[in-house]
């Protein structure tokens, strides 16, 4: 009997002796390449977009159709330096307007009294800080010293105020966070433990869970914080279809990502998108790579949809629901695409499975072919045997 062979080598033994949880080890130091990889993505986008926030070209206008307001307005623009875009309006009601609309973001009345019958009065910045409150807290202390110099308080007229629950307008961003996070955790949980239902049976998962993602927000926004106070039904239209976008995207992207998904859907959903939502910093407040995030991006379209559908009865609602519906159509496509893949990925794994089979049968098949020759003589001796034997029985019975 000739000896066992075995291709263990004496070292591997020792070494393994030596380190017992060597492979264990490996493969949690490559699995933690995800987190560290999460927290250099966070800190880049938040300390990039969040940590040295300035006026860039943040629109103002200086009231008055005068000589006086024309030189006002370019002695800001020259000590601005960049930081501010001064333009003169004619009357305190086109400030209004424009405030509204966000053209600008302050409105500064040199001498109220102008307004107001002739009368003597302080200066007068008009302000919507439900557009922005960081934007109108700056452009605060931009004009409060110019009203000192004339030896005048500064009077400072909100003219769209935010909900009496939510002083800072930053709410609606947390809103955003909440609807994020809902959708975004789902993702993890349709696209990794459903990936063994048919794409059809995922996409159905998707309109479900954004619609209680989406059921849930609008809860969180009016009867339980009173972050909104109205209009409740089309914060609920935005907030499906901003969730209902991120849940196709990151189930579509699960197909290819696989256990990169979790990081690549952080990646747009958080780390790009909540930096240049304009939840706590408008775009005028930011460096050029979030504000131009800003003008396409799902997370703003949301708080900008929300500001617009609340606050400034609609006006520009439109552009921003037609940039979360641009959103889902990506998030209907990439689901399509992974469909696809999946069933040619089945496809072709089935014609594998079945080349294999064939293989395997023609191997068997050959096998049996050539022990066939000797099972039939072995069968035909052992039908010449029995005939013999019985002869001899009849011989013997019969007494030859």
């Amino acid at each position: 009997m000739s000896p066992v062979r075995s291709d263990h080598h004496p070292e591997h033994g020792r070494e393994h002796r030596r380190n017992p949880h060597a492979a264990g080890l490996r493969h949690v130091l490559t699995h933690l390449i995800t987190p560290l990889l999460m927290c250099i993505g966070m800190g880049l986008a938040y300390l990039g977009a969040f940590a040295n926030p300035a006026p860039h070209d943040l629109p103002v206008a200086v009231v008055g159709s005068g000589p006086s307001a024309q030189l006002l307005a370019q002695s800001i623009n020259d000590k601005a330096a960049g930081e501010l875009q001064v333009r003169t309006v004619a009357h305190r009601a086109d400030a209004m307007a424009d405030l509204r609309h966000q053209d600008i973001f302050g409105a500064y009345v040199p001498n109220g009294g102008a307004a107001h019958g002739g009368r003597h009065q302080a200066p007068e910045l008009l302000v919507a800080t439900a557009g922005s409150d960081t934007s109108a807290t700056v452009v605060q202390k931009i004009f409060t010293p110019l009203a000192a110099a004339q030896g005048q308080p500064l009077k400072v007229t909100d003219i769209a105020p935010t909900a009496q629950d939510d002083p800072t307008g930053q709410g609606i961003f947390f809103l955003l966070v909440a609807i994020s996070i809902g959708s975004y955790a789902s993702v993890a949980v349709i696209g990794g433990a459903g990936a063994v239902l048919p794409m059809r049976l995922r996409a159905a998962l998707v309109a479900g869970t954004s619609f209680v993602v989406s059921i849930l927000g609008v809860l969180f926004a009016g009867p339980v914080f009173h972050l909104v106070d109205h209009g409740l039904w089309g914060l609920w239209g935005m907030a499906w279809l901003y969730s209902a976008g991120i849940l196709l995207i990151g189930v579509g992207l699960h197909t290819f990502l696989k256990r990169w998904t979790t990081l690549g859907v952080m990646a747009l959903f958080v780390m790009l998108n909540f930096t240049s939502s304009g939840g706590i910093f408008r775009p005028e407040m930011q460096n050029g790579f979030f504000a131009a995030l800003h003008s396409f991006w799902n997370g703003a379209g949301f708080v900008e949809g929300t500001r617009s559908h609340v606050y400034f009865d609609g006006y520009g609602l439109a552009g921003h629901v037609w940039t979360l519906i641009a959103w889902l159509l990506v998030g209907a496509v990439m689901i399509t695409v992974a469909g696809l893949a999946e069933r040619r990925r089945t496809a072709a794994e089935q014609e594998a499975a079945a080349r294999a089979t064939a293989v395997a049968a023609a191997a068997v098949a050959a096998t049996v072919t050539e022990s066939a020759p000797r099972t039939a003589g072995h069968g035909a001796d052992r039908a010449t045997a029995e005939q013999d034997a019985e002869e001899e029985e009849m011989e013997e019975a019969v007494g030859v």
